[in-house]
């Protein structure tokens, strides 16, 4: 995920917890709200004390980061996210992060629809 498709300040994620829908499963809670005329998506990562000390809470930083990276093509452009890591998280490994991710951007209505291929009839 490059450096200018982060939420940083503090007055951007007030913005999408005001104004945006949510959705969560048990590892994470998303927020998500429409940014008209921005060409790309923006995300925000936040992970609470509750996760553990700071090298752990870094380290799922880094995990989630690379998560998205992952699925960049995925996500719809336009849109500013804040994703908040649940307790828990800490012990999972990337590839059970990445799909607790996908699972709760599904629920959120942020990905891409792809086109799914029908079954041909004989």
């Amino acid at each position: 995920m490059h450096r200018s498709h982060r939420l940083k300040k503090n007055e951007q994620f007030q913005e999408v917890f005001q104004k945006g829908t949510s959705a969560a499963n048990k590892q994470f809670v998303v927020y998500a709200v429409r940014q008209e005329g921005q060409a790309v998506f923006r995300a925000g990562i936040s992970v609470g004390k509750k996760i553990g000390k700071a090298v752990t809470r870094n380290r799922v930083k880094r995990l989630i980061r690379e998560a998205i990276a992952s699925m960049e093509e995925e996500i719809q452009t336009g849109l500013d996210l804040v994703i908040i890591a649940r307790p828990g998280l800490e012990e999972m490994s990337y590839e059970e992060l990445r799909g607790a991710l996908q699972h709760v951007l599904k629920r959120a209505k942020v990905l891409k629809q792809a086109a799914v291929p029908r079954e041909k009839r004989g």
